[in-house]
C-alpha cells in the first residue's frame, strides 16, 4: 500500500485522481460537519464549489427536504440556514435531510477529486473508522489535504499522520511518500494533545477570534463515530460499520 499526501489539490488537474482511492481531510471544519451530519441521520452531502451553484441546487430540489449549510471566511454564507459548525448538525436539524455544503477549503477539494474511484472524507472524529476502511481495501492511498486557501496547514497534515500511524501498528505493508513521512512525523510531535494543536493552529486561532472556540474541541473528539462517509456521483453518504 503506497501512502502519498497532498497538502492541497487546488491546483492539481481533476483527472489527475481518476482511479485513485482518495481521502479527503479538513479537519477546521468541512470534514467534522459531514461526519457529523452523517452520523446525527442527514440523508446525504452533497458538496459544491461555489455559493451560486449551491443556491442553484436547492432551488432545483425539494426546498423542505434540503438544507443549505456552509461559510465563506469562517462565518456563514448569507442566506443559508446553517454555518460550518459541527455543533449546529444536530439529529433535530438535519435527520433526513439533504444538506448542501459549501466552505471554503474543504467542499471545493472534495468536488476536484470527484473522478476518483473511491473517495472518502476524514477527519479526528472517524480516524478509525477510515483507517479500517483503508486497511480492507489494501489500495494505494492518496491523502488530500483540504489546506487553507490552496496552501499547507497544520492540522489536516496531523491528521494524514494519524492515519498513516494507524495503518502502519495495523501491520499493514506500506511504502510511504516524503510528504506521507512528513505527515507522521508531525503527527508524533502533537499526538499528546489534538487539541492544544488544533488551538494553537492559525485557523484555529481565528475559529476562537471568530467565536467558535467550541467548534475546535468538537472537531478534536477521537473516533465519535464510527461511519466512512464516501462521495458517489455528486453525493456523499454514509458507509456505517455498525451495519456490515
Amino acid at each position: 500500500m503506497k501512502i502519498n499526501v497532498l497538502f492541497s489539490n487546488i491546483n492539481l488537474d481533476e483527472l489527475y485522481f481518476t482511479g485513485k482511492t482518495c481521502v479527503v481531510i479538513d479537519v477546521l471544519r468541512a470534514s467534522t460537519v459531514i461526519v457529523t451530519a452523517l452520523a446525527n441521520g442527514a440523508k446525504e452531502v452533497i458538496p459544491v464549489n461555489t455559493v451560486d451553484f449551491a443556491v442553484k441546487v436547492s432551488g432545483d430540489a425539494f426546498r423542505s427536504q434540503t438544507i443549505l449549510g456552509g461559510e465563506r471566511n469562517t462565518k456563514k454564507v448569507e442566506g443559508f440556514t446553517l454555518g460550518n459548525s459541527p455543533l449546529e448538525y444536530t439529529p433535530e436539524v438535519v435527520l433526513n435531510k439533504s444538506i448542501i455544503l459549501y466552505t471554503t477549503n474543504g467542499s471545493r477539494s472534495i468536488v476536484k477529486a470527484k473522478f476518483a474511484e473511491n473517495l472518502f472524507i476524514a477527519c479526528f472524529n472517524n480516524i478509525g473508522a477510515v483507517v479500517e476502511h483503508l486497511t480492507s481495501l489494501k489500495k494505494d492511498v492518496e491523502i488530500i489535504c483540504a489546506g487553507t486557501n490552496g496552501g499547507f496547514n497544520m492540522e489536516d497534515a496531523v491528521c494524514a499522520g494519524n492515519i498513516i500511524a494507524l495503518l502502519n501498528s495495523n501491520k499493514n505493508e506500506i511504502q510511504l511518500s516524503d510528504s506521507a513521512i512528513a505527515c507522521g512525523l508531525l503527527y508524533k510531535t502533537y499526538s499528546k494533545s489534538i487539541l492544544k494543536m488544533l488551538k494553537n493552529t492559525e485557523h484555529g486561532k481565528l475559529l476562537i477570534e471568530n467565536g467558535f472556540a467550541s467548534d475546535i474541541k468538537e472537531c478534536a473528539k477521537i473516533d465519535a463515530a464510527e461511519i466512512v462517509p464516501f462521495y458517489n456521483s455528486g453525493v456523499i453518504k454514509k458507509n456505517d460499520l455498525n451495519n456490515k
